[in-house]
């Protein structure tokens, strides 16, 4: 997927998949990471999504990837922030209180310059990605987070239907990228109203990564 492909869909405002609410699975399901208040909470390709000021207003800290810079001011508006705004390794900067977003290439952002993070959520990143990236990129945010829990979300649905982005991620992907480093756990299995875009029908899956050594969540 060309940068330049995101980069235009903010320019023109396309952004279908910018949420006008907080992800209600989001709410049900972020206790089962069983971070305590004051936790950070990684978010790879974040845009300006509500699921930031839910976040915040729950007492967590926040770090985020963005490619698209108007997206990130946008977002920082929309908090009522003032960003203080640094280059370092190779990413701009944006921070204020609590929240701390890296503009660029999230495989050119490294774990010393993105610092520790106690859990990752990912709702818009690997479904954003074709095939041919998913593979880099599930290695890459392992390898920043240090192998931070993980509570993920995807879609599963027929690929030959309808072109992604967002794309159709099967069990046995997920398995495939994870399995060697997690326990995972299938929170849940939903199916989306209407269909995916009103397309074709689909399926939205809450997965939870634990990282080996942790006691796996029984979904029940």
């Amino acid at each position: 997927m060309e940068t330049i492909f995101w980069h235009k869909k903010w320019e023109k405002n396309d952004i279908a998949f910018h949420e006008s609410q907080t992800n209600p699975l989001l709410v049900k399901y972020f206790d089962k990471l069983s971070l305590v208040k004051g936790s950070r909470v990684f978010l790879p390709l974040c845009g300006k999504t509500l699921d930031i000021h839910w976040l915040l207003s729950h007492g967590y800290r926040v770090a985020g990837a963005e490619l698209s810079k108007l997206a990130i001011e946008q977002l920082f508006k929309e908090l009522g922030e003032k960003a203080k705004i640094s280059e370092v390794g190779g990413v701009d900067h944006y921070s204020a209180t609590n929240i701390d977003i890296f503009i660029g290439d999230i495989f050119a952002l490294s774990g010393k310059v993105l610092g520790l993070v106690d859990a990752v959520y990912d709702r818009a990143a690997l479904v954003a990605l074709p095939e041919k990236m998913r593979d880099r990129y599930a290695v890459h945010v392992k390898q920043i987070t240090d192998g931070a829990p993980q509570l993920l979300i995807c879609y599963e649905y027929d690929q030959n239907l309808m072109e992604g982005p967002p794309f159709s991620i099967k069990s046995a992907e997920v398995t495939k990228h994870y399995q060697d480093n997690y326990h995972l756990t299938l929170m849940a299995s939903i199916d989306v109203p209407g269909g995916l875009k009103g397309r074709c029908s689909a399926r939205e899956k809450v997965w939870l990564l634990n990282k080996r050594g942790r006691h796996p969540i029984n979904s029940a």
